[in-house]
């Protein structure tokens, strides 16, 4: 087989890959689940998209090595280094942390993988969109097609499927919970959808709901975007997620005022701002009196019987993550904190924010970089938000990391690989950072 003819072919290969794990990943929790109860083998299911992953890593360093263009535009590039930098954070701190005992090895290689995969996909799939159009072409489909499902499947459950109904397909406490309650209180059932829990759910959601949101806004047929917008926010709702809610709120007003910002004016702006102050104090006067909004804001209310409420642990969980920080500000080692910890011989610390696991894990120094990254990122989008999709996931990315200082968002397969995979395809529109013209 000739070079280009070989190269062409792995190219080819490779951006299908990336394409099958945005794809299937929104239903990766129920796909594996099923599966697994009736193959068995759940952790090993649960890696499919990783072995992908890893394939399309082979499929970039072969093209790193033989095409020059792929070269130019990403080595050249600082984020690259930073993302480096952050991945040697890791190996340090966790090669130290193991050699201490403050981490199992099952721990600290989850860890790694957790924290490292989005990066590395973004990467890739970054090296791969400047070869093909077919990611570029085809990110619109990759959001709206799989929300679709799991829009609908989420109105299912909200509506005709009984509350237990994902226990027929192997959900139970070895696997995900089949049924979610806000504060075990039955009257207030969240449903999850084809992902992995409410919470993993409404950040998913924000991703969908802002892309909708923007294509409504310039399409001509709105009926269809218009129905697909309201069944998600239902979905959202139903969730019970708030952390979803409001990086949704906040992505939603972002898409508005960045796509109309040159017909808005400024009385139009404080209308709104006096607008939502009203809310806000009708709210307060409203909410204390009924027990179905403090459940749904607060998450319990005036007769709950749960001795701790969510609040406290999470107000709690802040707290134990900061103290953790201040006395390992080096780190405590990829795998000590976070879901990832659940495998550090029972030694869990879940901070409740995807911040401060970062710093409990790799230090201040690694959640500087992760930092730097995040907004380095969020930067080059929106040097590109003359592009849709830049935009879109500009403002999703400030929606998002509101939900990461309120969960461990950046953790969940769905959110991270959609996101970053859909970053990694605007990268590629970016100008080469250096002068000279490329050697094809």
């Amino acid at each position: 087989m000739k070079a280009a003819a070989l190269k062409y072919t792995v190219l080819t290969l490779a951006a299908t890959l990336a394409i099958i794990i945005i794809a299937l990943v929104p239903f990766h929790a129920f796909l594996t689940v099923s599966l697994s109860s009736v193959l068995g083998y759940y952790t090993e299911l649960r890696l499919w998209k990783e072995v992908l992953l890893f394939g399309t890593g082979l499929a970039v360093v072969y093209l790193l090595l033989t095409d020059h263009k792929i070269r130019s535009h990403t080595l050249s590039r600082r984020l690259i280094w930073l993302i480096v930098v952050y991945a040697l954070i890791h190996l340090i701190v966790g090669v130290i942390s193991y050699q201490n005992d403050d981490v199992t090895l099952k721990s600290l290689s989850y860890g790694f993988l957790v924290n490292l995969r989005f990066l590395i996909f973004f990467m890739l799939v970054w090296a791969l969109a400047l070869r093909t159009s077919r990611l570029k072409a085809n990110w619109q489909k990759l959001v709206v097609w799989p929300a679709i499902f799991v829009v609908v499947f989420g109105l299912l459950q909200l509506t005709v499927l009984p509350m237990n109904f994902l226990s027929n397909f192997g959900y139970g406490p070895s696997t995900i919970e089949a049924v979610e309650t806000v504060n075990s209180n039955d009257d207030f059932v969240r449903i999850s959808s084809t992902l992995r829990g409410p919470n993993p759910l409404g950040a998913y959601l924000i991703i969908p709901i802002t892309a909708i949101l923007f294509l409504l806004l310039k399409a001509d047929r709105k009926w269809r975007l218009g129905l697909l917008l309201a069944g998600s926010l239902i979905v959202l709702a139903a969730s019970f997620s708030r952390s979803g809610a409001l990086g949704a709120l906040v992505s939603m007003s972002l898409i508005l005022v960045l796509a109309y910002r040159e017909k808005l004016s400024h009385k139009v702006l404080l209308s709104a701002g006096g607008g939502l102050l009203a809310v806000l104090a009708l709210a307060a006067i409203i909410v204390p009196n009924s027990s179905y909004l403090q459940n749904v804001l607060f998450h319990t209310d005036d007769a709950s019987q749960v001795a701790t409420s969510s609040n406290s642990q999470r107000l709690d969980a802040w707290g134990g993550g900061i103290a953790d920080i201040a006395e390992e500000p080096f780190g405590e080692g990829p795998g000590s904190a976070g879901p990832a910890s659940v495998y550090n011989n029972n030694q869990v610390e879940i901070s409740e924010s995807y911040y401060l696991q970062i710093g409990q894990e790799v230090g201040v120094l690694g959640l500087a970089v992760f930092l730097l990254i995040t907004a380095g990122v969020g930067y080059l989008l929106w040097l590109r938000r003359a592009d849709p999709l830049a935009l879109v996931l500009f403002a999703s990315l400030v929606g998002i990391s509101l939900v990461n200082l309120l969960s461990h968002a950046w953790t969940d397969d769905t959110l991270a690989y959609i996101w970053w995979g859909l970053a990694g395809i605007a990268m590629a529109s970016l100008p080469l950072a250096a002068t000279k013209p490329d050697a094809e």
